[in-house]
């Protein structure tokens, strides 16, 4: 005989005002916690996920009395418990440098991504939400790379993350970085303005590349400390494009250390084991009192040593 695994039922959800302006994906990674992104996109493409009776795309956004008909699932697919539990992802909670009860800021370590997908299973709010089964919303405000560590905003409400969205479109948020660049550094600081395009490879791999047909994109570098061959900068981001940094850094023929992607054929500095870039500041305007925050994230051990070194060979 065989087993046939329980389904929850479909459930009909009518978005109110706090969750208009939400983008379907992420709704469904809200209301179906620990479901991989991978198969809630696939519930989407294949139309089992239906907005007001019809079919959606991923980045569709919700607007007040929408009603979203979620699927039946099986009980295996729901649930923190089908990718983490809490005693094995409750090490993420030791690197908040920031909370209160509208959002928190992770430290993020370089090697784990922001989310589950495109091969991987778990990702830093995946295991958040499972460390935190009590916590009914935990959004990702904004994005980093997976090589990349340092200061990633998650909202707690949904009307903290509309407000920081909308700080982020105004260009109101601070995002600075750390970064050492490879090669010769003259002058001061670079302003780049150049716009970048996305291409998709096979495998689902995306590279970024400067294109006129690109979307605009601002940089600005600032050297903090000149060694032979390398330049430590403050980078400060004025758009959120994907792998800004890097590509602009490569398109001044100063890649950043230990990029494989866009600085393949540029040796290393000695003892780098990971991409030098670090997201060590973060400021923003807090959603309910209007005062400015700031958030900073010390620079991870492993670059300092690799600065100490660079300080050594240059003193």
């Amino acid at each position: 005989m065989t087993h046939t695994e329980p389904k929850s039922p479909a459930r009909l959800v009518t978005i109110d005002a706090d969750g208009a302006d939400r983008r379907l994906d992420n709704f469904l990674l809200t209301e179906l916690k620990g479901l991989p992104r991978t198969r809630i996109y696939r519930l989407i493409r294949k139309g089992e996920v239906r907005v007001n009776k019809g079919r959606s795309k991923p980045a569709y956004r919700l607007v007040s009395g929408d009603v979203v008909r979620i699927p039946p699932l099986h009980v295996s697919d729901s649930g923190p418990a089908a990718l983490a539990d809490e005693a094995r992802s409750g090490w993420i909670l030791t690197h908040i440098i920031f909370e209160d009860e509208r959002l928190l800021v992770l430290d993020k370590p370089s090697g784990l991504a922001v989310h589950g997908g495109s091969g991987v299973s778990l990702g830093a709010i995946e295991l958040l939400r499972a460390a935190r089964p009590e916590s009914p919303y935990l959004e990702l405000v904004h994005r980093l790379d997976r090589d990349t560590s340092g200061c990633l905003l998650v909202a707690k409400k949904r009307s903290a993350l509309r407000s920081l969205h909308e700080q982020m479109r105004a260009g109101e948020i601070d995002k600075r970085y750390q970064a050492l660049l490879v090669g010769r550094w003259q002058g001061g600081d670079r302003n780049v303005e150049l716009p970048l395009e996305v291409e998709h490879r096979q495998g689902g791999e995306r590279h970024v590349r400067v294109s006129h047909s690109g979307k605009a994109a601002r940089t600005v570098f600032r050297p903090q400390e000149i060694f032979a061959g390398a330049v430590l900068c403050e980078v400060q981001l004025f758009t959120g494009r994907t792998h800004q940094i890097r590509v602009h850094a490569a398109a001044l023929g100063l890649p950043v250390a230990g990029d494989n992607r866009y600085g393949a054929d540029v040796t290393a500095p000695a003892g780098l084991r990971r991409l030098f870039l670090h997201a060590g500041r973060l400021g923003w305007t807090d959603p309910l009192t209007g005062r400015p925050m700031t958030v900073t994230a010390a620079l991870p051990a492993a670059l300092e040593s690799v600065l100490a070194e660079l300080r050594r060979a240059r003193d």
